[in-house]
C-alpha cells in the first residue's frame, strides 16, 4: 500500500474510532444523535467562518474546509449504518439516491482538482528555475536573464492563457487509482469510481448537475424519514459546498461562470453555510476583478491566494524582463521582485502535498461511504469499479 493510501487509512481509522467512542460514551438516544450531528455541522462551519475574509481559499483554509467534511462524511456514515434498514424506504429514498448521484460527480471533481494540484506543481518548479537563475548572483550576466526571460515567458503563457493551460490540464487524465511502476496506468488498479476526466469535461457544468434538485427536505419528509431525510440533505448541501470551494481554488478545465445553487432552508447549519458561499463568491469576484486588471485574459485558473501571490510575482518579473533589453534594471529591484517570488513559492511548497493527501482522502472516503450505502440501499445498484 502507497504512503499515501496508509496515512489516508489511518487517519480514516482513527475517525472511526473516534466517533464511536463517542456514541458508546453520550449514550444518546436515535433523536438526539441525529440532532447532534446538526448541532456539530453548524459549529464546524462557524469555525471555519471565524477566519479572515483574507485567508478564504487559501491553503490553511481549504485544509480546514476538507478536515471538517471528512469529519461530517464519518459521522453521517456512521448514522447510515445504525439506521441502514430505513434507508430504501419512502421517502428517504429519493434523497439517499440523489446523494449517492451528486458523490459520483464529486469523485470527478476531486480528480479535476488533483489535475490542478500537479499543474500549481509544475509553476512552482518553473518558478524555481527563475529563482536559481537571478537569486544569490553578484552580478546578473546576459546569459543568466536570457535563460530566466525564457523560463518567465512560458510560465506567463502556462498561468495566464486559457487554450495552453487547459489542454495541459486535460492531458493529463489520471485519477487517484494506483500507478504502475513506470508511470502507466495498469487496467486492473487505475480504474476509479467515476472515470478520469476527458478533453470536454467542465468544472461548471458538473457543479450545475450536481446542484440540480439541491433543495431541503420539507417538514412532512423529516417527519416521516425518523429525521434522516434532514442528515441526508445536510451532507448534499455539504459535498456540494465543498466541491463549488475546491473548483474555486484550483485551476479547473472550463471553470465558467463560477456560481453555486445554495438555499437551504433555516437550520442550524444554513446560516454558517450560506455565509461562507458568499465569501467565497467575494473573494473569487475580488481576485477576478484584481486579475483582469491586470491581464488581458478573461479566464481564471484558480484563485488560491498563494497561487495569486505567485502570479502577481511571475507578472512583476516578466515585465522586468520585458523591459530590460532598452532599460537594463537595478540589481536590487530584480533581486527584491525574485525574493518576493521565492517567498510566495515556499508559501506553496509546504502545503500542496498535504491538501493532496486530502483530497485523496476525501476521494476514498465518499467511495467507501457510497459502497457501504449501496450494500444496504439495493444491491443491485452495487458499483461494477472497485478499485478506486
Amino acid at each position: 500500500m502507497p504512503a499515501t493510501d496508509y496515512q489516508s487509512s489511518f487517519s480514516s481509522f482513527g475517525r472511526s474510532f473516534l466517533s464511536m467512542r463517542r456514541r458508546e460514551q453520550t449514550d444518546e438516544t436515535p433523536d438526539e444523535q441525529l440532532e447532534a450531528f446538526q448541532i456539530r455541522v453548524a459549529d464546524r462551519l462557524n469555525d471555519l467562518l471565524s477566519a479572515s475574509s483574507d485567508d478564504v481559499l487559501s491553503l490553511p483554509w481549504i485544509q480546514n474546509l476538507l478536515d471538517v467534511f471528512l469529519r461530517c462524511l464519518e459521522e453521517f456514515k456512521s448514522i447510515a449504518v445504525d439506521y441502514k434498514a430505513l434507508l430504501n424506504k419512502p421517502p428517504l429514498d429519493r434523497f439517499v439516491s440523489e446523494y449517492f448521484e451528486r458523490s459520483v460527480k464529486a469523485l470527478d471533481v476531486c480528480n479535476a482538482i488533483r489535475d490542478g494540484i500537479e499543474q500549481i506543481k509544475q509553476w512552482q518548479k518553473q518558478s524555481e528555475i527563475v529563482i536559481c537563475a537571478l537569486e544569490n548572483q553578484r552580478c546578473l550576466r546576459e546569459g543568466q536573464f536570457r535563460r530566466a526571460r525564457k523560463t518567465l515567458a512560458d510560465l506567463a503563457v502556462s498561468m495566464l492563457d486559457e487554450k495552453v493551460s487547459n489542454s495541459s490540464l486535460s492531458q493529463r487524465n489520471r485519477s487517484f487509482g494506483r500507478n504502475s511502476n513506470n508511470g502507466k496506468s495498469s487496467p486492473g488498479h487505475s480504474r476509479s469510481l467515476s472515470w478520469s476526466v476527458s478533453r470536454n469535461w467542465s468544472a461548471a457544468r458538473q457543479l450545475q448537475a450536481m446542484g440540480n434538485n439541491l433543495a431541503p427536505p420539507k417538514t412532512s419528509e423529516i417527519i416521516a424519514s425518523n429525521g434522516l431525510a434532514l442528515s441526508v440533505s445536510t451532507m448534499s448541501h455539504l459535498l456540494y459546498f465543498v466541491m463549488f470551494a475546491l473548483v474555486a481554488a484550483f485551476p479547473c478545465q472550463d471553470r465558467g461562470g463560477l456560481n453555486a445553487n445554495i438555499n437551504p432552508s433555516k437550520f442550524s447549519w444554513s446560516a454558517p453555510l450560506l455565509a461562507l458561499h458568499e465569501r467565497v463568491l467575494d473573494a473569487s469576484k475580488k481576485r477576478d476583478r484584481k486579475r483582469s486588471s491586470n491581464s488581458n485574459s478573461n479566464s481564471s485558473w484558480g484563485l488560491l491566494k498563494e497561487l495569486q501571490e505567485m502570479e502577481r510575482c511571475t507578472r512583476g518579473l516578466n515585465e522586468l524582463a520585458e523591459t530590460a533589453e532598452c532599460r537594463p534594471p537595478a540589481e536590487g529591484e530584480v533581486k527584491g521582485r525574485v525574493g518576493e517570488l521565492r517567498v510566495a513559492v515556499s508559501s506553496l511548497k509546504g502545503g500542496l502535498d498535504p491538501l493532496e493527501r486530502q483530497v485523496r482522502e476525501v476521494f476514498h472516503m465518499i467511495v467507501r461511504c457510497r459502497t457501504q450505502g449501496l450494500d444496504s440501499f439495493d444491491r443491485s445498484l452495487k458499483p461494477i469499479y472497485h478499485n478506486a
